[in-house]
């Protein structure tokens, strides 16, 4: 039998990650009458019929577990004019709505202003994956925005309506 190839390390991995380029998302939700939420660049859809996307939070984040006990969360991708949020979000901060402009969502998620487009959506399903939860969501409410988005790559932010096309 012939023997594995060793596993990647984690900084090899980094440098991976940082040649793939993502969009950048804020997940929020309602824990009782606080609202939470996290910087999230591992989102994705699913389908579009129905419509369902998936987030995937690191078990050691703040905000997993009010994600985890929830039935509604709300994905917020941000705006070329939000860095001041990305950085918030992605902080360990106590409060981090604290002089933030959002409304709740239909079912009650938090929706940030500014955002490139924003999604409530029903949680589906929830897989423990190593050391994340992908959470597999029904999308209930969606609305976009003239604000161009957000993205992410090699440990910056960049305007993604600024992008060259190849073709």
């Amino acid at each position: 039998m012939a023997a594995l190839a060793p596993t990647p390390g984690i900084d090899v991995m980094k440098q991976v990650n940082r040649q793939f380029v993502t969009g950048v998302t804020v997940v929020t939700v309602m824990d009782g009458e606080t609202p939470r939420g996290l910087a999230v660049n591992a989102f994705s859809s699913i389908s579009l019929d129905p419509p369902t996307v998936m987030v995937c939070v690191q078990h050691t984040s703040s905000t997993h577990d009010s994600l985890f006990r929830a039935e509604y969360l709300a994905i917020n991708i941000l705006s070329t004019g939000q860095l001041d949020v990305v950085g918030r979000f992605a902080s360990k901060a106590a409060d981090k709505f604290e002089g933030l402009d959002w409304g709740r969502g239909p079912n009650g998620s938090p929706l940030l202003d500014r955002s490139s487009a924003q999604m409530e959506v029903r949680i589906r399903e929830r897989l423990r994956a190593s050391t994340h939860t992908i959470f597999v969501c029904r999308v209930v409410h969606a609305a976009v925005t003239e604000h161009p988005p957000m993205v992410y790559s090699a440990g910056k932010f960049f305007d993604g309506g600024a992008l060259a096309s190849l073709g």
